[in-house]
């Protein structure tokens, strides 16, 4: 059990090493929008990509090429669903869920929060986490499509606070 041979240790940091290095070459090729967290199915990609790290690292009956074909495939997977979701609305709407209002002007929306399966508490844990001491100071609150909550601010000032200026 906490036995390790010296064949099996270099095999790991030989292959662990290029299998990252690898992956991170993926990832650049592949561009930023590959582990953003914008629907149910970045996640999926991530947490895959990592799986299969794991995977490639401990287990010696699969080769480094077997691997970084397994990355190659859910990036270019990846790659397929975001250009569907992008250039067809059909198929963005069949993939990605839309924003749902939860909170609005000092009122819970109970039905949407059913719906959606999201408790008084949560909205209110968001609402704190934004800075913001009170639902006073709250305008609304959103579920995103990455599940996330976005609160909305009822003062004017917090409204540009995130907004990046052109260059």
């Amino acid at each position: 059990m906490f036995e390790i041979t010296w064949d099996s240790f270099v095999r790991m940091i030989t292959v662990g090493t290029l299998a990252y290095i690898g992956l991170i070459l993926f990832l650049r090729i592949s561009g930023k929008r590959t582990l953003t967290k914008l629907n149910a199915f970045d996640l999926v990609v991530t947490v895959a990509l990592g799986s299969t790290l794991s995977t490639i690292l401990l287990d010696s009956k699969l080769t480094l090429f077997e691997g970084l074909t397994a990355f190659a495939l859910l990036l270019l997977l990846q790659y397929v669903i975001s250009f569907g979701s992008v250039h067809f609305s059909w198929f963005n709407k069949l993939i990605k869920s839309e924003p749902k209002l939860l909170y609005l002007n000092g009122e819970f929306l109970r039905s949407a929060m059913k719906k959606e399966r999201i408790t008084e508490i949560e909205i209110l844990q968001a609402i704190r986490s934004s800075g913001s001491g009170s639902t006073s100071e709250a305008k609304a609150v959103v579920l995103e499509t990455d599940g996330s909550l976005s609160v909305i601010s009822s003062k004017p000032e917090d409204a540009l606070e995130n907004v990046k200026t052109p260059k």
